[in-house]
C-alpha cells in the first residue's frame, strides 16, 4: 500500500482521480493539494510519501519548472504527471525532466492503476498509444543530430569516414587518397571529435545509422586535402 499526494487545482477532477485510484489501487493515505506551494508543504510534512501525482498547470507551477524543482529537491520520489495535453513534445519533455510516468486526463481507471503499479515497481510508463510515436520521434531527433555532426566533416574527412566503415587500415586509406598516414590519423581524430566518438567501432556504428553511401569515384581519385 502506498501513500500518495494528488496535486491538482480542480476539485472535481481531483476527486474523480482519487476515486479511480481507490477503485483499482490500494493506498494507505491520499493527501490532496491544489497549488505548487501546498504541494511542497505536503511533501515536507509527509516525507514518507511514495508517489506524487502532479498537474502541470496548477497555480504556482510554471509549466515544467515545478517538475524540475521537485525532481531536484526529491530525487528519489516517483513523480507522475497528470495533464490534459496529449502533445508528444510535452510527453517527451515530461519524461526527460524526470517524471516516471505521463498519464493523460483522458486515461481510464485501468490505465491509471497500471501506470501507478509500473512506477512503484521502478518502471517508466506512458500510454501504449504514445510509446511507438515517442520512440520514433527520439530516433528521428538522434538521426538529425548525427546528420548535423556529419555535415561538419570536410570532404576529405568524409572520404576517410567512408573507408572506416569499410574496415580499411590507415595505411590503405593513406595510399588510396595519396596522403600520409599521419594525415589520416589527424582526420580520424577530427572525425571522432565531430561525431562524439572515442574509437573506430563507435564511428562505424554511428555511420551505419545513416547508411552512408560511398563517395563518387571522381572524388576519391582527387588529391584534395582540406
Amino acid at each position: 500500500m502506498a501513500k500518495l499526494i494528488v496535486a491538482d487545482d480542480h476539485p472535481l477532477f481531483r476527486n474523480a482521480l482519487i476515486n479511480a485510484i481507490s477503485n483499482t489501487f490500494s493506498t494507505k493515505a491520499t493527501i490532496e493539494t491544489d497549488s505548487f506551494e501546498s504541494t511542497c508543504q505536503a511533501l515536507e510534512q509527509h516525507p514518507d510519501t511514495d508517489l506524487l501525482l502532479l498537474d502541470l498547470h496548477m497555480p504556482g507551477n510554471c509549466g515544467f519548472l515545478g517538475l524540475i524543482q521537485l525532481r531536484k529537491n526529491y530525487p528519489s520520489l516517483p513523480i507522475v504527471v497528470i495533464s490534459a495535453s496529449e502533445e508528444l513534445d510535452v510527453v517527451k519533455r515530461v519524461i526527460s525532466f524526470g517524471a516516471s510516468a505521463y498519464i493523460p486526463k483522458s486515461a481510464n481507471p485501468a490505465q491509471i492503476s497500471e501506470a501507478l503499479k509500473e512506477v512503484l515497481a521502478g518502471e517508466l510508463w506512458v500510454p501504449a498509444s504514445m510509446q511507438k510515436a515517442l520512440q520514433e520521434q527520439a530516433s528521428q531527433e538522434e538521426d538529425l543530430d548525427l546528420a548535423a555532426r556529419v555535415a561538419q566533416l570536410t570532404n576529405q574527412q568524409y572520404k576517410v569516414l567512408y573507408y572506416l566503415t569499410e574496415g580499411w587500415l590507415n595505411k590503405q586509406i593513406a595510399y588510396d587518397l595519396h596522403i600520409s598516414e599521419a594525415t589520416v590519423k589527424a582526420h580520424i581524430t577530427a572525425i571522432f571529435r565531430k561525431l562524439g566518438c572515442t574509437n573506430r567501432t563507435q564511428v562505424v556504428i554511428q555511420a551505419q545509422r545513416l547508411t552512408l553511401e560511398p563517395p563518387v569515384n571522381k572524388a576519391l581519385s582527387g588529391h584534395e586535402q582540406d
